[in-house]
Formats: structure tokens, sequence, C-alpha cells
């Protein structure tokens, strides 16, 4: 048996940790970059949570290998189950090879005509300034469906309704359902509902304009510019190694419907902290810093109020012991 390690965040120790559990049960192993090979593998081990697995995906779309994806946090993610600590427990799982193939729906994106890495989450286009209308025609299967003006439109996964999806005021979707989400995000028009359509559909945002540029964002993460026309379908489904048997996607949804009341009281700041971390995983405040462009002193307060609550909590980086690292506490 061969495994390739992919280490999202750089972190050498917990790499040359794994690489040493797994000769000690003979299973020989190799490091591979987002544009390396990955060569003959029997799977795939990802560092840095559902970050790093997205990010392995974006580097490595055509990839068929199974990818089991790894935290430093105790709280189990969509994409990532295992927490590094307890990875020893499931090495001799892992050689046995007793362990479920889920194949996670992602979708195919062209920009302008261009094809771009398919996202396992969500793609949106939005004005490169929030605030900002912009217009569009949303075709399915080539058929018009409806002519918007508003903040922007989000096409969502399975996976990725629960995430940015959600927040702007669309539905929850199980993660083994055949379908993609469509958002219009602050429409004009008050009729505009969220839409559920056929994964086997072709998706068109046409005719974009704004007084602004606009952008298509992928998982939250790349921009692109858009001229004109964002096109979107299916495309050939991630393969994750499930080890666990819970459903990330009803304890997370569970999670969200206890945090909804108090949602509505908190400061905007620390939404936006909340929804980070919700999305991005467990994060350092200098890189909580950087994601929201906040000030220093905003950003701490924040933290402080979610600490406060309850809804996160703080730890030592494995990384680096120096370093806090901060990320959503589990409901009990």
């Amino acid at each position: 048996m061969q495994i390739g390690i992919f280490d999202a965040g750089i972190n050498e120790s917990a790499v040359k940790s794994i690489k040493n559990e797994l000769d000690n049960v003979g299973i020989r192993s190799f490091t591979i970059s987002s544009r390396s090979a990955t060569k003959t593998a029997d799977c795939i081990i990802v560092l840095g949570g559902d970050r790093g697995v997205r990010n392995y995906f974006h580097g490595n779309d055509g990839s068929n290998i199974p990818v089991l994806g790894i935290g430093e946090s105790e709280s189990s993610g969509f994409l990532a189950q295992i927490d590094l600590k307890e990875f020893s427990s499931y090495i001799n799982r892992l050689k046995n090879q007793n362990y479920k193939i889920e194949e996670v729906p992602r979708i195919g994106v062209k920009i302008d005509g261009k094809n771009v890495y398919p996202v396992l989450n969500d793609v949106a286009v939005f004005t490169s300034k929030s605030a900002t209308l912009m217009e569009y025609t949303l075709r399915v299967n080539d058929e018009e469906v409806w002519h918007d003006s508003s903040d922007g439109v989000i096409i969502s996964t399975p996976i990725g309704s629960s995430a940015y999806s959600m927040s702007a005021g669309g539905p929850v979707i199980f993660q083994d359902s055949p379908v993609f989400g469509i958002i219009s995000v602050n429409s004009l028009d008050v009729t505009r509902r969220p839409l559920i359509v056929s994964n086997e559909s072709l998706i068109e945002v046409d005719d974009i304009s704004s007084r602004l540029y606009c952008e298509v964002i992928l998982d939250g993460i790349d921009r692109y510019k858009v001229n004109k026309t964002l096109e979107c379908k299916k495309f050939n489904p991630a393969k994750i190694i499930r080890m666990k048997k819970d459903s990330t996607a009803i304890s997370a949804l569970a999670k969200k419907v206890h945090l909804a009341e108090d949602l509505l009281n908190m400061p905007p700041s620390s939404k936006l902290l909340l929804k980070i971390l919700e999305y991005e995983g467990a994060m350092t405040q200098k890189e909580l810093l950087t994601k929201t462009m906040l000030p220093d002193r905003t950003v701490r307060l924040a933290l402080s109020h979610l600490l406060g609550k309850g809804y996160v909590k703080k730890k030592v980086s494995i990384r680096d012991a120096r370093q806090k690292i901060y990320e959503i506490s589990k409901l009990e």
C-alpha cells in the first residue's frame, strides 16, 4: 500500500509524524504539492481540515484517488472528520482499507468561456464593491428563469448549502441529494426565492452588468473578473474517505439552529468571525485579521465576545506553541 501526503499548511512536524506512523505499520508514503503528480497512491492524506481538502482538490481537480482529510481541531468538519491527535487510532483501518468512500458533488465552472477549477462548496457572482447592485439573467438548461437586480447570486452544492448559501437565506440540502441550490442575494424583487435544480442542469448567469466590474468567487477563496457569463454544471465528484458514522450534515444543522436566536442579537463583527471560522475552520488571530480586514481591536473584542458566549474556543496551535488558534466549539 502507498499513501500520498498533502499538507495545505506546510506543517512539517505533522507530516513527519504521520509518515513515521505509516512506516511503523508497513505503509509506504510520499509527500505531494498541489502541482505535483500523485504518482500511484491508494489514497491521499490531506492535512489542514476542510480548507486543506478544498485546496487539494482545487490543485488536483482531475484526481480520482480517495482523500482522507485531517484537521488539527477537535470539531468534525464536512470534508475532514479526523483530528490529527486521533489519527493513530484509525491507521489500521486505513491499512486494511476498512472505510467508506463518499462521492462529494462538485460544480464545474466556466467564466466567459474559459474553464477554471471546480468547486466543492459554492460559486458566487458579486460586484467588486459590496452594497452595489448588479444585474444578470439566470438561465437553467437554456431557458430563462429570471432577470434580476441584486447584490449577487450563489450556486451551491449540498455541502456548501450550509455555508454562505444558508446565511443568504438558502435551504440546507442533505449531502446525498442530487441537486444544486441557486440563491439571489438581497434581490430588489421580493418574490425571488431560492431554487433547487437537478445537478444534471446547465446553470448560466448571463448578461452580467454593474456600474463596477463583477467577480466570480470560488469556494470563498479565489476571485476572477467576469465580463458577461458564468456557466456551472456537474463535475466529477471528489472521493472522500469516511471513517466515522456520524452525519456531519445533521450535526452542523443542529449547531446552526441552536445559534439562530443569538445570531440576531450578535454584533456584526462577531457574526463575521463566527461565519469565517465556520467556513474556513480553525484560524489564528492574525489569519482572522487578514481575512476580515477589520481593525485589530475589533477582532480582539469580537473574539472575546465569542469566547465568553462559548461559541468559540481557544487552543495552542500544534504547528507553533506561541500561536493561539480559534475554532467553533462543539454544542453538546
